[in-house]
């Protein structure tokens, strides 16, 4: 497969920051794990996203028969739909999935159909493209606290809901850090101030629960960890101070969906709630930048946690009525 120069952050312990470019620069991460000659990818970014993780394979002097395990948090297309695309590189690899993600990627039909229904057709296939299948004999079911064995170095498969239904999180006490998924939110680097990192929840459709998110973060915690690698966007340290804006964010969430609820409009007005508390945020944590700058760095996150809250309110509708 033609390939092209990743951008690579060296992190620690053999991690690798990939970029994957998906939408723009820094949003979204693939991480190598890089283990005495082995390697292993957790999220793998789109189908465009596979030369990229191909090279990095290079830049590290690897080639793709080196690659024993494809960890996979959850199956969102943004950290799983290159997946099928990239295991017909990599001969060895196995693909570790939650049991209730591994058969929408060993038959993406309903993923497919999922994604639609929150894009529409035409940009779901402008984003994704084709979603390869995995052959089921690749996939490895990630029970809750499953250990894996990659070349010495074991790894803990976590479940985690509260996001996704289908996510787990990778402990990794060799690098005392926890690979997130998206079960400790989004952080994206140019939101960084002196303060130090910025973070808040992520409530895209269709399965945010506002109690499993919360368990989701103290469990994340409960590993001890000295660092977080983020798909949204890899490593943060603050870890204290983080978890506890995670909480936080996720009450007011849930706070600024119900108070919005009997708006004629709902999603609409939760997205203008959700910007000024994001922006307010952000301004009491130091950011200065240019509101529209800002707008678009939010944008996307601010439009789909909306239609996640929405979601979440029609279930509680459904469950009183």
């Amino acid at each position: 497969m033609p390939g092209k120069r990743a951008q690579l952050t060296r992190l620690n312990d053999g991690i690798v920051a990939i970029d994957t470019e998906y939408l723009r620069p820094i949003l979204d991460a693939s991480h190598l794990i890089v283990e005495d000659g082995r390697g292993a990818f957790v999220d793998t970014g789109t189908n465009d996203s596979v030369p990229l993780l191909l090279d990095a394979l290079q830049q590290n002097g690897l080639d793709a028969a080196a690659v024993d395990f494809v960890f996979l948090t959850h199956i969102h297309l943004d950290h799983a739909g290159g997946a099928g695309l990239l295991m017909q590189q990599l001969p060895n690899a196995q693909c570790v999935l939650h049991p209730r993600g591994a058969p929408h990627m060993v038959d993406p039909t309903r993923l497919i159909a999922g994604t639609i229904g929150v894009y529409g057709e035409e940009k779901m296939r402008e984003m994704y493209g084709e979603i390869v299948p995995i052959d089921e004999s690749r996939v490895v079911v990630a029970e809750d606290e499953a250990w894996f064995e990659f070349n010495g170095r074991r790894m803990q498969t976590l479940h985690t809901e509260g996001h996704a239904r289908h996510h787990y999180v990778l402990n990794d006490p060799a690098s005392r850090g926890v690979f997130t998924g998206d079960s400790f939110g989004i952080s994206y680097r140019e939101l960084d101030t002196a303060k130090g990192e910025f973070i808040y929840p992520t409530t895209t459709p269709a399965s945010f629960d506002p109690v499993e998110a919360h368990k989701a973060v103290d469990r994340i915690m409960s590993c001890k960890p000295q660092q977080l690698y983020l798909t949204h966007y890899s490593r943060v340290r603050d870890l204290d101070r983080l978890a506890a804006d995670m909480h936080t964010g996720i009450d007011a969430f849930v706070a600024l969906a119900l108070d919005n609820k009997d708006a004629p409009n709902r999603g609409a007005a939760i997205e203008t709630a959700m910007y000024d508390y994001l922006s307010g945020r952000l301004q009491e944590h130091g950011f200065n930048g240019d509101p529209d700058a800002l707008w678009s760095v939010l944008e996307m996150d601010i439009v789909l946690n909306s239609q996640g809250l929405v979601s979440w309110l029609e279930r509680l509708e459904k469950q009183d009525g």
